[in-house]
């Protein structure tokens, strides 16, 4: 006899206002479900979450759960109102005799039970509205953004434990890895519709992209016969007096059909663009130390950063990837050695808090009332990379509508959040990117594109992140604070760093060995070839090499103008001044192929 779905939505339909954001939406989710749920930031992932938590009411619809099921759910800014301390809103609805859960989630998810609640952040909220649902053991765990504020230990932790669990769940996260390593079946939520896949999240985007294949082909094929339709109605006029009716209403029916379809929500159109290229070295740090009482952050550290690198900062929360950040970029000065910054630095900072949002603000006068960005006299315009922009035309291109620009950004969801912060900063001209966790909240799509354009980006990037598929995509150094001073710096991402410090492992325990007269376990392989990092910039470089080529054809073409000069010198010196730039730039691109390809094959 088939078992009863643990949940299930029959027919649910929701407006907050405008458009509906869901309409004769149904789905099931069963025993042993463990379901990716995805879509684009704003398309209504939390708070369908909510509708099936039974948080948020639908207009119409029913949310029926299974006889006696437990049904629990992890959001994202969780109240604490009317507790003391993190322990004690954790350890809410649990038997004394069940405490020692919430210590196990505690310790492996790392937040103080005696943090009172008027003093901790929203990531300590956050991990203990996540110790509580693992403590509650439901039936069905709903994790809205679980790997949020999470270090990658926290995350391995967290992993662990929902590949054991015998529970069902319903994940949104913006974690492939995260992702991957745990579903089965994914959920996507598209223009107001769900649809499911019994493939977890590493299928979604083929399948995703088949759907959208199809949808094109069949508007192709409507569009086509609108078009014969129409022709046959036009010259039927000048044939016959007497047009046949039928047709002339099927045709119309086609074009209510067609008006009818919704517009796939398009890709931010986000572009970054380095400003004047800063001095060859960027950086240099010799034997800095630092300390906090006597917690120990740093000790003795030297790095030296130089213009185009990658670099990574990886470690449990707390040990000082931000302390480091800043007194590399000159915010903070160390207790000893020095930091000697380079030449020409044009910095654009992406902070973890986004304390560059003003809650109360509007998004208009949030990107109008940045001096940076200020157009003299125009109250409607913003500058963009030097040159004047509307801002709500700007705003269109990270996917906010007109409705938007005067709401405040309070009422933003997180991944609206961050792409305002990158909208921001993506207005700068810059040649140092400097990124503290950037990846939160956002949508999958949005991420693909952000690390597509750090891969063309000219200038130097530092970043601090807990996603390892983006450290995998993105870093070409990896430094590893370990704690207690330590700091070790390491070539590739984190699927690089993993394996060279696997090497550093065995290579201790070899030593031991040695003293102690034991043999070593396993041989140990050197690595060969290209981190994966690497590998993906290898790929994309000739054509890089073949657009800059094509560019300097272009510039040339254009100056090879004899009247040129007189008749449009500031036209003649941007052309100049744009073509010993792409020349610079086909150079290094060229002398980095060289480099990787021999890497390459060595």
């Amino acid at each position: 006899m088939a078992r009863a779905p643990l949940l299930q939505l029959t027919d649910i339909a929701l407006t907050f206002g405008g458009d509906p954001v869901f309409e004769d939406l149904g789905l099931v989710v069963q025993g042993g479900d463990r379901l990716a749920l995805v879509g684009r930031n704003g398309s209504g992932k939390s708070t369908l979450m909510k509708v099936m938590a039974g948080l948020v009411e639908a207009d119409s619809g029913m949310v029926t759960a299974g006889p006696g099921v437990s049904v629990g759910y992890m959001e994202q800014d969780p109240d604490l109102t009317g507790f003391e301390t993190l322990g004690d809103f954790a350890s809410h609805g649990l038997e004394p005799g069940e405490l020692y859960k919430v210590e196990r989630a505690g310790e492996g998810l790392k937040f103080d039970p005696d943090r009172p609640v008027g003093t901790a952040s929203g990531g300590e909220r956050r991990r203990a509205a996540l110790a509580r649902l693992m403590a509650l053991e439901p039936e069905l765990m709903l994790l809205d953004e679980p790997t949020n504020h999470l270090d990658i230990e926290a995350i391995a932790w967290l992993e662990a434990e929902l590949k054991s669990t015998r529970a069902a769940y319903v994940i949104i996260s913006h974690d492939r890895a995260f992702l991957n390593a745990l579903t089965r079946a994914t959920l996507w939520i598209d223009r107001g519709a769900v649809r499911r896949q019994e493939i977890g999240f590493q299928g979604f985007e083929a399948w995703r992209d088949q759907i959208w294949e199809e949808e094109d082909m069949q508007r192709h094929k409507l569009n086509r016969k609108i078009k014969a339709e129409a022709r046959w109605a036009v010259e039927g006029i000048s044939a016959r007096r007497k047009r046949n009716q039928g047709r002339v209403r099927a045709l119309q029916e086609l074009r209510a059909e067609r008006a009818g379809q919704i517009k796939r929500q398009g890709t931010a159109a986000m572009a970054l663009e380095a400003g004047p290229k800063s001095g060859r070295k960027v950086m240099e740090a010799f034997n800095i130390t630092k300390k906090f009482g006597d917690k120990v952050i740093l000790r003795d550290f030297s790095l030296q950063v130089n213009r185009g690198d990658r670099i990574a900062l990886v470690g449990p929360n707390g040990v000082g990837k931000t302390t480091l950040l800043n007194m590399l970029i000159g915010k903070e000065e160390p207790d000893s050695g020095e930091v000697k910054i380079g030449t020409n630095l044009a910095l654009a900072l992406f902070d973890q808090a986004r304390a560059q949002l003003d809650g109360d603000m509007t998004l208009w006068d949030s990107l109008t009332g940045d001096p940076d960005m200020r157009v003299s006299g125009k109250a409607d315009q913003i500058l963009v990379r030097g040159n004047p922009k509307h801002v709500v035309g700007y705003l269109k291109e990270f996917l906010f509508d007109e409705a938007q620009a005067r709401a405040p950004v309070r009422s933003l969801s997180g991944g609206e959040k961050a792409r305002l912060l990158l909208a921001k900063l993506m207005a700068r001209e810059s040649n140092l990117l400097v990124l503290d966790e950037p990846t939160n909240d956002l949508d999958v799509e949005t991420l693909d594109l952000m690390q597509e354009l750090l891969g063309q980006y000219d200038g130097t990037v530092i970043l601090v992140s807990h996603d390892r598929d983006f450290l995998d995509r993105v870093a070409a150094t990896t430094i590893a604070m370990e704690g207690d001073g330590k700091a070790t710096v390491y070539a590739g991402g984190w699927s690089d760093y993993l394996a060279q410090r696997g090497m550093v492992d065995f290579e201790e325990s070899v030593v031991k060995s040695k003293t102690s007269g034991a043999k070593p376990t396993k041989e140990a392989k050197p690595q060969k070839g290209l981190s994966f990092t690497e590998k993906h910039r290898l790929e994309a470089l000739p054509a890089e090499i073949e657009r800059l080529g094509a560019e300097i054809a272009k510039l040339e073409e254009l100056l090879s103008d004899p009247n040129l000069f007189t008749e449009q010198p500031a036209k003649f010196q941007k052309a100049s001044d744009a073509l010993v730039q792409r020349h610079e730039k086909l150079s290094d691109a060229e002398e980095e192929w060289l480099m990787l390809e021999e890497k390459a094959q060595a």
